[in-house]
């Protein structure tokens, strides 16, 4: 229902809508779908859906939260001081060129809201981090999806999908929900690519669990130029209840989010458990190695002919079956077992399921549900 006024101003009637209306593009956004979190009715849930530490958290952060949580009453000091200067201290970075945000999610909204708008679009690979669409619409701001090769970003078909609105490049690396990532000399190839107006915003958020040799975080690169920003993220170390994201960037862009940012957009207990849990590298290094050895164990114990596993750089890796429906029926066998994967058709892969790395006698049952769906399984 409308209703007509008449605008003087105007030589002819005006129709104004009965109730406050959306920015155009909002009601076209599709809303992010977590991965199931419950099993079936008197199952006992194991959750390999959403790549959540199989260690739990750092001894050193818990004991922070509960020393922190003693006195809620107080307003958190406003700009994350404590956990920048961890961040800082334990990765050798400016803390005042970091902004830490409510999960990393919260940082990559702000970076949205600054620098895209009506009649820009922002770049990204077809089978990327599903928020990057989520943000850009909701900018008002379009999504260019370049083709993958082989579920891996193509630095050249990224570069070709840029235009002259283009405002910023968006490269999980790794990849999520894929695993796969960019070698150190691409991730610059690409860089090296974009005008110097455009943003490059390299998502870090599986930074620590990857092992290859060739990978590089991003640091030199933000270092080196004044249009590239990392992004991390605690919730895959043990914290992702706390939502604990931040952000390294370039003095000018650090200073833009900061005018946006709300002045308590991370709770008092987050910084206390982020800093201790920053601290912690034994910790660190003992949920790396963990993820380590039962992502390639897993990996060699699924990947056969019926199924494929690509290869990851994540704390997941991606079971591809011979087609959507043997997915679903995959995925289905599993749930019976309490056993919850990630179904992606929201991502374009029908046919996928993720799997996140987990507890061993989780890995040891999964491998054998899906030997029923031909997983050779793996010699130990």
């Amino acid at each position: 229902m409308v209703a007509r006024v008449f605008d003087p101003s105007f030589p002819r009637e005006m129709t104004l809508p009965q109730r406050p209306q959306p920015q155009p593009g909002i009601l076209k956004i599709a809303p992010y779908t977590p991965g199931k979190a419950q099993a079936a009715p008197g199952v006992k849930a194991i959750k390999l859906s959403a790549n959540e530490s199989p260690l739990g958290a750092s001894p050193a952060a818990i004991a922070a939260l509960a020393e922190a949580v003693r006195t809620p009453e107080i307003y958190p000091e406003g700009t994350s001081r404590l956990l920048r200067e961890a961040l800082g201290e334990v990765h050798g970075l400016d803390p005042a060129r970091i902004v830490c945000g409510n999960g990393s999610d919260d940082i990559l909204h702000l970076l949205a809201q600054v620098y895209l708008g009506v009649g820009d679009n922002a770049v990204m690979s077809r089978h990327g981090f599903n928020v990057y669409p989520i943000i850009t619409m909701g900018a008002s701001a379009e999504i260019v999806m370049a083709p993958e090769t082989d579920y891996r970003a193509d630095v050249d078909a990224m570069l070709a999908a840029v235009t002259a609105t283009t405002r910023v490049v968006f490269l999980a690396n790794p990849n999520n929900p894929t695993g796969t990532y960019l070698p150190a000399a691409e991730v610059e190839r690409l860089h090296a690519g974009l005008r110097p107006d455009i943003l490059f915003v390299l998502d870090s958020a599986y930074a620590e669990y990857a092992t290859a040799d060739d990978y590089d975080v991003g640091v030199s690169l933000v270092d080196a130029h004044d249009n590239v920003v990392m992004v991390r993220t605690f919730s895959k170390m043990g914290l992702a209840d706390a939502r604990i994201g931040w952000m390294y960037g370039p003095e000018h862009v650090v200073d833009a989010v900061n005018r946006i940012r709300g002045p308590f957009n991370v709770n008092r207990m987050a910084p206390a458990a982020g800093a201790a849990a920053a601290r912690d590298v034994a910790f660190t290094a003992e949920l790396r190695d963990y993820n380590a050895r039962w992502r390639d164990w897993l990996s060699r114990a699924l990947n056969g002919n019926a199924i494929r596993v690509v290869p990851s750089q994540g704390n997941f890796v991606l079971a591809l079956f011979e087609d959507a429906a043997t997915a679903a029926a995959a995925f289905q066998a599993l749930f019976a077992e309490g056993l919850i994967v990630r179904e992606i058709g929201v991502y374009g892969i029908e046919n996928g399921l993720r799997i996140s790395i987990g507890p061993e006698a989780a890995m040891r049952r999964l491998v054998e549900v899906l030997k029923g769906f031909g997983a050779p399984g793996a010699q130990d």
